[in-house]
């Protein structure tokens, strides 16, 4: 098994590409040498390594990448060759029209993304696929799931720190009676207020709901939704309470 090295020395990105293309030379591809050169670099630097390649050897990079390369290691590197509102952008509409329709994966990008990088990703999605996500989303969630993510991808939402002591403690309450404390639950009141609130306040939420009622706010969405939905709520809250965490989660379960 190849395992990555970390270069001493970072290169140039006239030197990376020089280095992927003798990865591209010779019988079969350098697999090892393309990860050790493209996982070790973040996105404005491979952009740079793409306008090298594109400017040394006349010809696209993604495109040699996807003639060298195949399988889940095709998948993960030409991704990786993203901006991340492109690679959003590409991910959602695979995940909604590709040849497995995956609307977890959806669900995942679209509730784990502040309202800025939507907006942004939303713009390059039109630019790139001609076709408003929202249509899209229309065309392949139903029920509450689609008015979730609908209502997440449309509302402006307060990004900074600051939240309302007395609001937090009403949305509490208004969470608590609209699923345990009835019988059936009141989705369109959490779609409302987990797509309305900001990160911050969602999280001093999830505090007070789980100091008044003694059970978390994640273990009442689980009992009192599912399917889509529930991941959906349940990705859209754990990312405002540490999306550090949340992520780290996503990577390796075991945390």
């Amino acid at each position: 098994m190849s395992s990555l090295i970390i270069p001493p020395v970072l290169t140039t990105p006239r030197d990376d590409a020089a280095l992927l293309y003798r990865a591209f030379k010779g019988f079969g591809c350098d697999t090892a040498a393309v990860i050790n050169v493209l996982a070790h670099r973040d996105a404005a630097q491979r952009a740079l390594i793409q306008q090298e390649y594109r400017a040394m050897y006349s010809e696209e990079l993604s495109k040699r990448l996807k003639s060298e390369l195949s399988g889940k290691v095709e998948d993960a590197i030409l991704l990786w060759m993203y901006d991340p509102a492109t690679r959003d952008a590409v991910i959602v509409k695979e995940a909604i029209y590709g040849q497995t329709v995956t609307l977890r994966a959806a669900t995942e990008v679209i509730c784990s993304r502040t309202p800025s990088q939507i907006q942004h990703f939303k713009q390059v999605y039109l630019a790139m696929f001609h076709s408003p996500l929202e249509r899209d989303i229309q065309n392949s969630a139903t029920g509450d799931h689609l008015k979730l993510l609908l209502a997440y991808v449309s509302k402006p939402r307060y990004e900074g720190p600051e939240v309302d002591g007395a609001l937090v403690q009403k949305d509490a309450k208004s969470l608590y009676k609209a699923g345990e404390k009835r019988l059936g639950t009141d989705e369109d009141k959490f779609i409302k207020i987990f797509s309305e609130r900001s990160r911050a306040h969602l999280s001093a939420v999830s505090h007070a709901y789980k100091h008044t009622y003694g059970q978390s706010l994640k273990e009442a969405i689980k009992k009192e939704t599912s399917g889509h939905f529930e991941h959906g709520l349940v990705t859209i809250l754990l990312c405002a309470e540490n999306p550090g965490f949340y992520f780290a989660k996503v990577l390796s379960p075991t945390l």
